[in-house]
């Protein structure tokens, strides 16, 4: 009679129980340790790692929040471009914490939209719709007259509307679109704005900028883009840039007036701001499912601008550039004065203000950075070849234009 076989595994002359069969216990702890369970046991783990390191990830592009309790309760703000996105996930937070807040938006209606949802958010009623067209300066002009009819006071401006990599077009005053909005307008608004910042001290100014201005260059050659327009790392990219010139400037200028001013790069948020991405229609595509992931949510981007706004730690830190409610320190070609001084006499001229300054020695009072002359006797500062507007308008809207020293 021949002899059973060895299992695997096991010692030769193993005597084992009733009823155990080696073999079958063979084929499970093979299951268990090298089949099936393995692999499923292996890719568990792989799949909880990954989503882990997707959670951590998400985290780190949401950024921080700002969660100090302080209230506002009476302060009156004013922010720009505030129906969607950034601006408006800002006005609920100062809703929620009682400040009387200004919506400064081009489109009433989406504005009157937007308020009447943060009201019954914030259960806070001192809301108001206002008109505000940045590519216009008799608009900004506007607006400002009538806040001023309203407001003794301003403590907080947010300038945080913009447009980011359009066609070339013109504004209602012949300037750039990107360089008028993003930058000439709220130059404008914040100068006419400033008596009311010193009366209501300490108040704040917080501009908002972007990372693409590490891409800009002031060109002071063709301010404009009428030479050479690039839509993002050209003519946004720019006035990204004079946003953050104009901070460093003004920051100096309101020195010891109990006003201060910051500029923060809000991250890459998922916004309306690439509605003129112009890529082909795959590219849209995947651009708008990987932002679901990969871009902070407008509440995530307005985090930055609501520190700078309301962190009583910040009350005397000006002339900042924030990111992720953190101070960043700043390339050379945005530190650069030189730059800053001319774009801000320059703007000045572009938008009809009388100077703060003199202008440099060995410059003509009306000439403007590129050489030429400036205003309606020889032509509008953008190189149009027409007639400044703003030369035009200054004579109806003197009341308007206050002593900014």
């Amino acid at each position: 009679m021949s002899e059973a076989a060895t299992p695997p595994g096991s010692v030769p002359g193993t005597v084992f129980p009733p009823g155990f069969d080696p073999t079958a216990e063979s084929v499970e702890k093979t299951l268990c340790f090298r089949g099936f369970w393995a692999w499923f046991v292996l890719i568990l783990l792989i799949a909880l790692g990954i989503s882990l390191f997707m959670w951590l990830l998400r985290k780190c592009i949401q950024g921080p929040a700002y969660r100090k309790a302080n209230r506002i309760d009476g302060k009156v703000v004013i922010v720009t471009g505030c129906n969607t996105g950034i601006g408006k996930e800002t006005v609920l937070e100062l809703a929620k914490r009682g400040a009387r807040v200004y919506m400064a938006c081009r489109d009433p209606g989406r504005c009157e939209a937007a308020r009447l949802d943060i009201m019954d958010r914030s259960r806070n009623q001192q809301l108001f719709n206002r008109t505000l067209d940045l590519g216009s300066l008799q608009s900004v002009r506007s607006f400002v007259e009538r806040f001023k009819a309203e407001e003794s006071r301003l403590d907080i401006l947010i300038n945080n509307a913009g447009i980011m990599a359009c066609p070339r077009t013109l504004t209602a005053d012949g300037y750039e679109q990107q360089f008028g909005v993003n930058h000439l307008g709220h130059f404008l608004l914040t100068n006419l704005l400033l008596d009311r910042l010193k009366h209501s001290s300490p108040s704040r100014i917080v501009v908002v900028s972007s990372a693409a201005h590490l891409f800009g260059r002031i060109n002071r050659e063709d301010l404009m883009s009428e030479k050479n327009y690039g839509k993002f790392f050209g003519a946004y990219s720019q006035s990204k840039l004079a946003n953050i010139l104009f901070t460093r400037k003004l920051s100096t200028i309101l020195k010891d007036t109990g006003v201060t001013v910051n500029c923060c790069h809000p991250g890459v948020v998922r916004t309306e701001l690439n509605r003129h991405f112009a890529g082909p229609g795959w590219m849209k595509s995947v651009l708008q499912t990987g932002s679901l992931y990969f871009f902070k949510t407008p509440k995530a981007g307005a985090q930055t601008s609501l520190r700078l706004a309301l962190d009583p730690q910040l009350e005397h830190s000006t002339g900042g550039y924030y990111s992720d409610c953190m101070r960043f320190p700043l390339v050379p070609w945005a530190r650069n004065m030189q730059n800053a001084d001319w774009l801000w006499r320059e703007s000045e001229k572009l938008v009809g203000l009388p100077p703060l300054e003199p202008p440099p020695a060995g410059q003509n009072p009306t000439q403007n950075g590129n050489g030429t002359q400036n205003g309606a006797a020889s032509g509008n500062g953008n190189g149009n070849g027409s007639a400044n507007p703003v030369s035009r308008e200054m004579q109806s809207v003197e009341t308007v234009v206050v002593n900014r020293s």
